[in-house]
């Protein structure tokens, strides 16, 4: 990097302090030397920027040891991160469960807790469980509250930037549900609500199935599927929030239900619970004609929905997680589709993530949220204690 003259004063030292927590945080420690190398700025620069670093809680001295210390006489000082400055929370919110990922701020796990909710269960009692897996997980982590520095939240529904919930209808009264708000009366830091399948597809493309590829699908098959896309490495989540919401596809002239599809008899399948899918699946895996007939349909459905947003959006790899995953035979029906209509059909793989996808990928956001605040120069960068 050139060196930086004129200008706002204030603008500069905070491009210069960007520059230099980079490069440390890209290393495990280095000297002033090294600093000055990577960066391109004056060792003085490098020096100022680092102490003002030092105060603010985000870089430390590293300690000599002892030994090379002896062989080598006075060795040169080393400084690294702090990612134990701050810690982020990553948060799921399902039908049947809620979980919790905690890390500190270089993204590295600290710990997972989660409890199972019934799908019945009021929003109400939905929160006031998050909230206990929550307190458990710091405790257990011996982290405190005023550590965090970000919240990262994947839920189903449609969701507005400020964290309402414009549609849910997998979740009792989560429709209009001011979730963001909500949340942020136990959080003294941004929360950060995403949906589900949008939180997955970036959970895939850091550390699951798509590190690979910049344009990616990510695929929730359930009762209702969803799916969450990147374009250019970038999350697309449409004007408004609802871009992948291929469940709806039967309501735009598709007359086939959910509850239709997996019914084993003449009637729609009720009640339409997971648990009631559950026994259908079983049925199937056993041999019986009638529910081998019903996953048929469902996987087929799924397929047809995947390849009406696979035809809009072209992407390089397609994943598929939720239910899907434990389904005999979901990925050759979906590869054998996609080839009779796409010009280039996408690579189809499951989930390497699993049931950790959706909080991975809230992690992910809140973890993208304070990089954006370390790495912006809009305003000075600061650090709890």
């Amino acid at each position: 990097m050139g060196r930086l003259t004129g200008g706002d004063p204030s603008l500069l030292r905070r491009i210069n302090s960007a520059v230099v927590l980079h490069a440390l945080r890209a290393t495990d420690c280095a000297t002033l030397t090294e600093v000055t190398r990577v960066t391109g700025l004056s060792r003085p620069t490098v020096e100022g920027v680092v102490e003002g670093l030092i105060e603010a809680g985000l870089v430390v001295e590293q300690a000599a040891e002892e030994g090379a210390a002896r062989r080598q006489g006075r060795p040169a000082r080393r400084f690294r991160f702090r990612a134990e400055a701050g810690h982020l929370l990553g948060l799921e919110i399902g039908a049947h469960r809620v979980a919790a990922l905690l890390a500190d701020l270089d993204g590295r796990v600290l710990g997972a807790q989660v409890k199972d909710v019934d799908e019945t269960a009021p929003a109400d009692e939905r929160l006031e469980r998050l909230r206990t897996v929550v307190a458990e997980l710091l405790r257990r982590a011996g982290v405190p509250r005023s550590s965090l520095r970000a919240v990262g939240v994947g839920t189903p529904g449609i969701v507005e930037t400020d964290g309402t919930i414009r549609l849910g209808a997998a979740l009792p009264e989560w429709t209009g549900l001011r979730l963001g708000e909500r949340l942020s009366r136990s959080f003294k830091c941004p929360v950060l609500v995403e949906n589900d399948a949008n939180a997955a597809a970036v959970a895939e493309h850091w550390k699951g199935s798509a590190t690979e590829s910049d344009d990616i699908v990510m695929v929730l098959a359930g009762l209702s599927p969803g799916a969450g896309s990147l374009i250019g490495g970038r999350l697309h989540r449409g004007y408004g929030g609802a871009a992948g919401e291929i469940g709806a596809l039967h309501l735009l002239g598709r007359e086939v239900t959910p509850e239709t599809l997996l019914s084993t008899t003449d009637q729609p399948l009720h009640p339409l619970d997971e648990q009631a899918v559950a026994k259908v699946f079983a049925q199937a895996r056993e041999g019986d004609q009638r529910a081998r007939a019903a996953v048929d349909r469902f996987i087929q459905r799924l397929v047809h929905d995947v390849a009406a947003l696979v035809l809009a959006l072209d992407p390089e790899l397609v994943v598929v997680g939720g239910w899907a995953v434990g389904l005999d035979g979901v990925l050759e029906p979906l590869r054998q589709e996609l080839a009779r209509y796409c010009l280039r059909p996408p690579k189809v793989t499951l989930s390497l993530l699993g049931e950790a996808a959706v909080t991975t990928g809230a992690l992910r956001l809140a973890l993208d949220h304070v990089e954006e605040q370390f790495f912006a120069v809009e305003g000075t960068v600061t650090a709890r204690r």
